[in-house]
């Protein structure tokens, strides 16, 4: 896999070029490549590809164009993450790396060749074709990279003695790049070394116009002294002063020798540190990241590079000791350079310029580790251009300028692992589950590893499983050794913090995610938004959270652990106040992500008159992503509700949950947290609560096609509703039974049941449950064949609809119509082809990911029915894709077999068999006999020997028949035509589409 991006973007896979057209993908490809081994956020993306106006649909079509790229590269090159994206890629994947790398060997070695091998990487301008003002920003820092190195290579090939190969090269970037005096200033010297004096005059003329015009500037004064020494017939430029001999300089403390991880760090730092000027860089990062142990790694990687000194200074920032001051500092560190006691100046200023003039002297490399503030460093930064000063620190230094900062993250599995292994023998590597659960218990972060490793390496009889049992709840008590721990340098970073900021962080241990935003801490604390962001930043500062995204906080897994302890030894009553005010923000915002008229019903049904936290409802941004992005802890807060007393939030939120997890295939999630509330519905008594959870765990298991466990459920909350004498909740449950029966293909039952709940939810008066239950009704006798009475009922339906504007309930409305009518042959497939693809694009607008599929596999069928076999292909295999990834096995036999169709009738019989008796296997698997019988179908259109075709063919009539629905006269007529098999002679039986989840319970 090879990407160019130094010219027009280029993908290579396996030695076959592979061409990304679409703009956005190009744009998203892009991206990844000038961050490898980053996660890219998803807004930074939406950003890159759309701009300041991003459309409403701009997530999903990201999401969109990251599948396409997965289509096009080998797998995992591209991995998800909860905070965006990334692309995985090798050191020699990007051009762009190895532009990079050759340069920085170019210039250690001082080789013009390694030089011209980056430079010959270019094809033209970076990233030409690609548009997007992101993208061109970091096309024009690439373009300037190869400038400098052309104008490094330059002064090479001049030193070596080329002057007359260089004129013509020189003369063509000098006219491309006018203002470049270094450029021009080569030119010149080179035209003199081949005794062109005069056209060097008129080349330094040429420049001067163009600065004075321009800039208003003259030349420098290293050009007018060669323009001087060319008047006077001295054609070589001004050799250097000779640097008087200095005394080599080792002060670094021992680094360890098992240094694992971050090797795309380390060689951009090592990059970074072949820039010409005085390199900084700054490395911050969490306590226990190994800030310090990178720095000494660096150093060593560049020792021959700084021979004259190599200074070290622990500053303190974060240690049971004051930090450092400035004149201290001075003073150890020009005592480290060998300066006697009797010669430091007493002031601070004066050991500044000593210092720095010091320095001035040495190609020098300085440690300042553990810095606390940018002013504690400021003045200890060398200005030699020939030094290097690595920081690290606990804290963001946003003060210092030329600085370039990294922030060290944790370390990846499979560095963390190989460290463990490095650390603890051969063990690690044979308990690979162990050690990945290890570490992943250590969050990854070296010195929890470091200690874990200790242990084990202490204990030889222990196996790795071993101290992962030992782990138990908590890890901190396991991760120490003497007097270093985990806990401890934790300790070390919350200790100097203010009060309020303390205070935040022991209330984000409450939390029991790990994820934040602005409006949970303000609730956790009790405090005002704008006052909750700012203790968020100083706590992100600090490292003791990230912010992966705008406004979106993160904690890593053993801070947590940190914070939860610290939470447990505040009062009771402080602790349950900010879980309450947690618990109320977060009901909420899982109601803000329900439509409106889904939000009015919804809180009908849970007896509330307006939202727990109307205060902070508006800071709430984007409600559904938020409910998406926090299901994962959505049970450890139902859990927390609980052991606080409050046992009725655990049926509350789930029931304001289940639309946006339902539609978005987060069944699993949904029946953790169903049945846990109705256990505690049944522990309160309250059977109203049961009923309602019975209910929609029934349309959970519906949605697993567990359909027997869901047909238990439902008939539980029909008991239990008949007692209470409620008809409208009654409706509802019948109406999810109805949509059971469907999917069983038990139509006729199917059909009376549709009618008590059709006529219950009228008696009760609200539209949008009636709406419901016509839409359920109308399917129900389209399925059976009787078109006009459900064409009927699904046109009342709409107009039942109070909303207009609510996309949720208009999309499956009138994808029902559009299918009912296609069957009924009341619409041309062409217009029903329009139809979906408008349906298509609003299911994606408003974010009905269940939907999207549902529609992607009906039009994918028609398409396949009218001869477009690539396009169906595409849409089926992308629905199918979507419902296997989410484990809705309902509609995966009906796609299986349209499919199977789609192959049959372009001639592949080996592929169609295979396509429906997958689907038959798994119909039998899901008790949905009219799925066997479309795939007894299908076996039998595909057979050559005509008794197994009708053998087949009968099966389906039998089924059909059985199941009193139309298509039994389709497949019956194929018995009547013996001996025929190909597919000019099949009747041609509809692509029925089984869209019975469109009536479930909503």
């Amino acid at each position: 896999m090879r990407f160019r991006i130094l010219g027009p973007l280029s993908v290579t896979v396996d030695g076959q070029s592979v061409v990304i057209t679409a703009a956005r993908d190009r744009v998203v490809l892009v991206m990844l490549l000038l961050n490898p081994g980053r996660v890219l956020g998803v807004d930074t993306l939406i950003e890159a590809v759309w701009g300041d106006e991003p459309p409403a649909t701009a997530r999903s079509q990201l999401q969109n164009c990251i599948s396409r790229l997965r289509r096009s590269l080998p797998f995992p090159a591209i991995e998800s993450d909860p905070a965006g994206y990334q692309i995985n890629l090798g050191p020699d994947d990007v051009d762009s790396s190895v532009f990079a790398r050759l340069v920085a060997a170019g210039r250690r070695a001082g080789d013009p060749a390694l030089l011209r091998q980056g430079l010959d990487l270019w094809r033209g301008d970076a990233l030409s074709g690609v548009e997007s003002e992101t993208v061109r920003r970091a096309a024009v820092i690439l373009d300037e990279q190869r400038t400098v190195a052309l104008e490094e290579w330059a002064e090479l090939e001049l030193a070596a003695g080329h002057d007359r190969d260089l004129i013509a090269p020189l003369t063509r970037l000098a006219d491309q790049h006018p203002l470049r005096e270094r450029l021009r200033g080569q030119l010149i010297q080179a035209l003199a070394g081949v005794g062109r004096t005069g056209d060097a005059l008129i080349e330094f003329r040429r420049l001067r116009t163009v600065l004075r015009d321009e800039l208003g500037l003259e030349p420098s004064p290293r050009l007018q002294e060669l323009h001087r020494r060319i008047l006077a017939g001295d054609t070589q430029a001004p050799a250097p002063a000779p640097v008087p001999p200095v005394e080599p300089v080792r002060s670094l403390p021992r680094t360890v020798a098992d240094f694992t991880g971050h090797a795309q760090l380390i060689d951009r730092l090592v990059a970074r540190a072949a820039e010409g000027g005085p390199v900084v860089l700054a490395l911050d990062g969490m306590a226990g990241s190994g800030k310090t142990t990178v720095a000494l790694h660096l150093a060593a990687r560049l020792d021959e590079r700084y021979p004259d000194a190599h200074v070290y200074i622990d500053l303190h920032g974060s240690s049971s000791r004051e930090p450092l001051d400035v004149s201290s500092a001075l003073t150890a560190l020009l005592r480290a350079l060998g300066i006697p006691a009797q010669m430091i100046p007493a002031s601070r200023d004066e050991r500044v310029d000593l210092w720095r003039n010091e320095l001035a002297r040495r190609r020098a490399l300085v440690i300042l580790d553990n810095a606390a503030s940018s002013g504690q460093i400021g003045e200890l930064l060398p200005s030699s251009p020939r030094s290097l000063t690595l920081i690290t620190s606990r804290r963001r230094l946003l003060g210092l300028d030329g600085v370039h900062p990294e922030s060290l993250p944790v370390l990846e599995e499979t560095e963390a692992v190989a460290l463990l292994a490095r650390i603890a023998g051969d063990r690690v590597l044979a308990e690979p589950d162990a050690a990945a659960e290890l570490v992943r218990r250590c969050g990854s972060l070296p010195l929890a590893i470091r200690l874990a490793g200790a242990r084990l390496a202490h204990r030889p009889r222990w196996q790795v499983a071993d101290l992962v049992k030992r782990f138990g709840d908590g890890v901190l008590p396991e991760l120490k050794a003497e007097s270093r721990s985990v806990a401890g340098a934790f300790a070390l970073s919350f200790g100097p913090l203010p009060e309020l900021t303390r205070r935040m962080f022991r209330l984000l241990g409450v939390h029991p995610g790990r994820l934040f935003d602005v409006p949970a801490a303000a609730a956790l604390a009790g405090l005002p938004l704008g006052e909750a962001a700012d203790l968020l930043d100083d706590l992100v500062d600090v490292h003791l959270l990230e912010e992966p995204e705008p406004k979106l906080f993160r904690m890593h897994d053993l801070l947590h652990e940190y914070a939860s302890a610290l939470a447990a030894e505040l009062p009771s009553d402080e602790r349950y106040a900010a879980l309450h005010g947690l618990l109320d923000l977060e009901l909420t915002a899982a109601l803000l992500s329900l439509s409106p008229s889904r939000r009015t019903s919804t809180m009908r049904e849970l007896g509330l008159a307006e939202l727990p936290r109307p205060d902070l409802a508006a800071a709430v941004e984007r409600p559904d992503q938020r409910l998406e992005r926090g299901r994962v802890y959505l049970r450890r807060l139902l859990t927390a509700a609980i052991e606080a007393g409050r046992p009725e939030f655990s049926w509350q939120l789930a029931r304001a949950s289940w639309w946006r997890l339902s539609a978005s295939g987060y069944s699993d999630d949904l029946r953790e947290l169903l049945v846990l509330a109705r256990a505690q519905a049944r522990r309160a008594g309250n059977s109203a609560a049961q009923a309602m959870c019975a209910n929609y765990l029934g349309s959970v298991y519906h949605q697993r096609a567990r359909f027997d466990d869901a047909l238990a459920a439902l008939h539980e909350a029909i008991r239990l509703r008949r007692a209470i004498g409620d008809p409208l909740p009654l409706a509802r449950v019948l109406g999810n039974l109805v949509a059971v029966y469907l999917f069983t293909d038990r139509l006729v039952e199917a059909e009376e049941v549709s009618f008590e709940s059709l006529q219950l939810a009228e008696r009760a008066g609200d539209e949008h449950v009636v709406a419901l239950r016509l839409e359920a009704r109308a399917y129900a006798l389209a399925r059976l064949g009787r078109y006009a009475e459900a064409i009927h009922l699904q046109r009342r339906r709409l107009l039942a609809v109070t909303s207009a504007t609510d996309g949720m309930l208009a999309v499956p409305g009138l994808l029902n119509l559009v299918l009912i009518r296609l069957l009924a042959g009341d619409i041309s497939p062409t217009l029903a082809e329009r139809w979906l693809r408008v349906l298509h694009r609003r299911a994606i607008q408003v974010r009905m990911f269940e939907f999207v599929a549902e529609i992607q596999a009906e039009l994918g069928g028609l398409l396949g029915q009218q001869g477009r076999p690539a396009e169906a292909r595409e849409l089926l295999t992308e629905a199918l894709e979507t419902f296997e990834r989410v484990g809705d096995r309902r509609h995966i036999s009906r796609v299986l077999n349209t499919l199977g169709s789609v192959e049959f009738r372009e001639g592949d019989r080996a592929a169609a068999v295979t396509l429906h008796q997958r689907a038959t296997e798994l119909a039998k698997t899901v008790h949905q006999p009219f799925e066997v019988a479309r795939a007894y179908v299908g076996l039998g259109d595909c057979a050559t020997d005509p008794e197994v075709a009708r053998s087949h063919w009968r099966a389906a009539v039998e089924i059909f028949t059985r199941l009193e629905v139309p298509e039994r006269h389709d497949a019956a007529a194929r018995l009547e035509v013996p001996e025929r098999h190909d597919a000019a002679a099949r009747p041609e039986v509809p692509e029925r589409q089984d869209a019975a989840a469109r009536v479930g319970a909503r």
